[in-house]
C-alpha cells in the first residue's frame, strides 16, 4: 500500500496492518504491560538512549499508543506524534515542554474554556500571555515582542465559532522565526491539515470527532515538519542530538510526556484508533447536519443570532470556504429576548443536553451557564459570548429529525 497514495479512510483504516500484527489481527492489539524486557541487557540501554527502537516504560508509550500514534501522524502528514492522556494534556505538554520564565505567548482570544484557563495558569509562572483577535492578523503581529516563542489559535473557535486569520499569520510567524502551534480540534484533519498554512505543532483532541463515540479522553501532539527547530532557543543540549527536525518533539516527550506523567493508556488507545476508521463517514454527515439546523434557525425571527461559519453571514464564510473541506460541526445561537434557554433545551427530544463535542449523538449546552460559567460576566462579554448562548455538537442523527426537533422547540 506504500507504494499508492490512497484516500484519507483506505490510509487510515489499513494503516495498521502495513505493519506485522500477531495472529493476523486487523487491529493492533491492546498491550496492557507496563514493563517491556529485553534478552540483552545492552539493548535495554540502547533503548532508553535512544540508540535502538522499542518501549522503555508505559508511561512514555506502549505497541497500542504508538500505532495510533502512528495513525494521526498520517492524518496530519506529519513527522511525529505523541498521544497523550486528554487534549489539554497535549496543550500542556507544549508547554511544560518548550517554555520558560521570560518567554513570550500571543494567543487567540477566541479559546476553549480550559484552554484559557491554562494560558492564565501559565502566565501566573513567569510566561507572559497576550490574548489578541485572531480573526486578524495584523492584531497578532502587533502583539509580538523579541521574547515571543509561540502563536496559538484555534481553527474554529468553540463556542462563537470565529476563524483565526490562518494562512496569514502562517506566513507572519514563517518569516518572525516564531513557533505557530493550531488547534485542529473543531475541524480534524479531514476538513484540514494545518501544516499546509506553516503550523509547526497541530493539536488534537482525540476525545472529540477523531475517537468520535464519546467512549474515550485522548490528545495528539502532531510535528508537522514546518517548522526549523534551529531557531528555536529553548531547546535542551542533549536534545540536540538527533536531527533538527526531531528536536521539539523529542524534548516534548521527554519533558511533557516522561516527566509530566499525562499518558495515554492502551485500551483508551485502541478504542480511539477504532472510531478514527470512521472520521471521514461521520463528519460528512455532521458537517451537513449543522449545516442543515443552522440554516432553519437562522431564517426563523424567533432565533436572534446563528454562529456557524457554513453561513454567508459568518464574519469568516470566505476563510472557511478557501481553507476547509467543510465547515464544520458545531454552532451556536441565540434565542430572541423572552424565549428561556433552559426551557427550549428541556424541550429537545433528540438532542441531548451534555458537554462533550465530536460525538455520534447531537449534544447541546448553554454556554454562559456551564462551560465558560467559571471565567466571570465581564470575561465572556468581551469573547462575545451572549448569556443566553447554545452551543450545539451535530451527531449522525437522520437530518430531517433534527431539523424538526430544534424546530419543534421554538413551538413550545
Amino acid at each position: 500500500m506504500d507504494k499508492k497514495n490512497y484516500g484519507f479512510t483506505t490510509t487510515i483504516l489499513h494503516g495498521d496492518r502495513q505493519k506485522t500484527i500477531e495472529q493476523g489481527s486487523l487491529h493492533k492489539p491492546v498491550h496492557t504491560s507496563v514493563a517491556f524486557g529485553y534478552t540483552d541487557a545492552r539493548q535495554l540501554a540502547a533503548v532508553f538512549q535512544g540508540r535502538e527502537p522499542g518501549f522503555r516504560y508505559g508511561r512514555q508509550g506502549n505497541p497500542t499508543v504508538s500505532a495510533l500514534e502512528e495513525k494521526v501522524n498520517k492524518m496530519e502528514g506529519g513527522v511525529a506524534t505523541l498521544c497523550f492522556a486528554t487534549g489539554m494534556a497535549a496543550i500542556g505538554a507544549v508547554f511544560q515542554g518548550l517554555l520558560r520564565a521570560g518567554d513570550h505567548v500571543v494567543s487567540s482570544s477566541f479559546l476553549f474554556g480550559n484552554t484559557n484557563s491554562l494560558w492564565q495558569t501559565v502566565a501566573g509562572q513567569g510566561v507572559g500571555v497576550d490574548f489578541v483577535d485572531a480573526t486578524e492578523v495584523a492584531n497578532v503581529a502587533a502583539a509580538l515582542k523579541e521574547n515571543t516563542r509561540i502563536v496559538f489559535v484555534e481553527t474554529i473557535a468553540n463556542p462563537r465559532t470565529q476563524i483565526a486569520d490562518l494562512k496569514r499569520i502562517g506566513e507572519l510567524c514563517a518569516a518572525k522565526g516564531i513557533l505557530y502551534i493550531v488547534d485542529n480540534t473543531m475541524t480534524t484533519p479531514y476538513l484540514f491539515l494545518p501544516k499546509t498554512v506553516g503550523a509547526g505543532l497541530v493539536i488534537n483532541s482525540l476525545t472529540k470527532s477523531i475517537a468520535g463515540h464519546g467512549n474515550a479522553l485522548g490528545g495528539a501532539l502532531t510535528d508537522t515538519g514546518a517548522y526549523d527547530w534551529t531557531r528555536f532557543p529553548n531547546i535542551f543540549e542533549n536534545y540536540r542530538k538527533a536531527a533538527p527536525a526531531m528536536w521539539g518533539i523529542t524534548q516534548i516527550r521527554a519533558k511533557g510526556l516522561r516527566d509530566f506523567g499525562a499518558s495515554l493508556g492502551p485500551e483508551a488507545a485502541h478504542h480511539i484508533a477504532v472510531g478514527a476508521e470512521t472520521l471521514a463517514l461521520r463528519m460528512e454527515r455532521t458537517c451537513a447536519n449543522a449545516k442543515a439546523v443552522a440554516e432553519m434557525l437562522a431564517a426563523d425571527p424567533r432565533v436572534a443570532a446563528v454562529h456557524y461559519p457554513g453561513l454567508t453571514s459568518h464574519p469568516q464564510h470566505g476563510i472557511a470556504t478557501e481553507l476547509f473541506r467543510s465547515y464544520g460541526s458545531l454552532f451556536s445561537f441565540e434565542l430572541q429576548d423572552g424565549i428561556d434557554p433552559f426551557d427550549y433545551l428541556n424541550r429537545l427530544k433528540v438532542a441531548v443536553p451534555a458537554s462533550n463535542l465530536g460525538d455520534t449523538r447531537t449534544l447541546v449546552i448553554p454556554v454562559a451557564h456551564t462551560i465558560f460559567f467559571e471565567m466571570g460576566a465581564e470575561r465572556r462579554a468581551s469573547m462575545g459570548i451572549a448569556e443566553s448562548l447554545i452551543r450545539v455538537s451535530a451527531g449522525i442523527e437522520d437530518t430531517a429529525d433534527l431539523v424538526d426537533d430544534f424546530r419543534n422547540a421554538l413551538d413550545g
